[in-house]
């Protein structure tokens, strides 16, 4: 019989963050992304099936530069989604400020430049307030650890994500992460950012790559074509991927959208043994 693991790397979820799919912004054309909702709602119980003592999550509208992982530093932070017309939709959530301090030291020890410094504010972006909307419903007996993306390379990425595994398996934390971000943004001349031939290429590829776990293959996505695709997520799939290195997973593919030019996709994994 399977047996989970009883700290360290629980299980990671891929997912979107468009603010329509939330009703009080959406106000009735969260209906078109109805499929992802129903997905999310299984990611979310797939959360809170795991219960983790913490949640990392990567999301690519956190503070970024380009050769530094910013990681949030404090407490306790507070977000909402007033600047998309909604302030009711609020979120306030404390910070696993001892697992961020276990990461800094694992990243200074792999020198990789991470750390909480350099914050420019404090608030929870949008890209982390989607996914707590429909976490916390489900569960909320955890602690959050805020990351950003960077310009580093992939492999960067990667190797953060490895050392996110190994903080939490050294500081005995029942974690799951939590990958933050959209696919393509150029699927259709009506999207915000209209149409290249490579859009629907990236979605393709990602979610059949992500689909299987065969997270090897995300180092085979130029940088050309991811700008030219125009990702949103990519690095971040590439963190989790690095977290879950070397673990046996159990992946289930929940969807895959693409209504509003936009593509997002959403896929769980359950770490069952290493």
């Amino acid at each position: 019989m399977d047996k989970e693991l009883a700290y360290g790397i629980a299980g990671g979820v891929m997912v979107p963050h468009p603010p329509l799919i939330i009703p009080e912004v959406g106000r009735g054309s969260e209906k078109i992304v109805e499929e992802t909702i129903r997905a999310y709602e299984k990611a979310a119980d797939f959360i809170a099936e795991l219960k983790p003592d913490t949640i990392v999550l990567s999301s690519p509208h956190s503070i970024l530069y380009r050769d530094y992982f910013h990681i949030s530093p404090g407490r306790k932070a507070f977000g909402s989604m007033a600047r998309f017309g909604a302030p009711q939709v609020s979120a306030e959530i404390e910070y696993d400020s001892e697992f961020v301090s276990a990461i800094e030291k694992e990243a200074k020890n792999a020198k990789i430049m991470a750390g909480t410094e350099g914050e420019r504010d404090p608030q929870l972006d949008h890209g982390t307030m989607v996914p707590l909307y429909f976490i916390l419903k489900k569960y909320a007996s955890f602690k959050l650890v805020r990351i950003g993306l960077s310009g580093f390379d992939l492999e960067e990425h990667f190797k953060l994500g490895q050392v996110i595994a190994k903080a939490a398996f050294r500081n005995v934390r029942r974690t799951v992460f939590v990958a933050s971000g959209d696919l393509s943004h150029k699927l259709q001349e009506s999207g915000p950012y209209g149409f290249d031939p490579m859009g629907p290429v990236y979605d393709e590829r990602i979610m059949d790559v992500m689909g299987r776990a065969a997270f090897d293959e995300l180092f085979d996505f130029s940088e050309d074509f991811l700008e030219q695709a125009a990702e949103c997520g990519h690095r971040s799939f590439v963190m989790m991927a690095g977290a879950l290195d070397g673990l046996n997973l159990e992946t289930h593919c929940l969807s895959h959208q693409d209504v509003t030019g936009v593509g997002y996709g959403i896929c769980t994994y359950k770490v069952i043994e290493e």
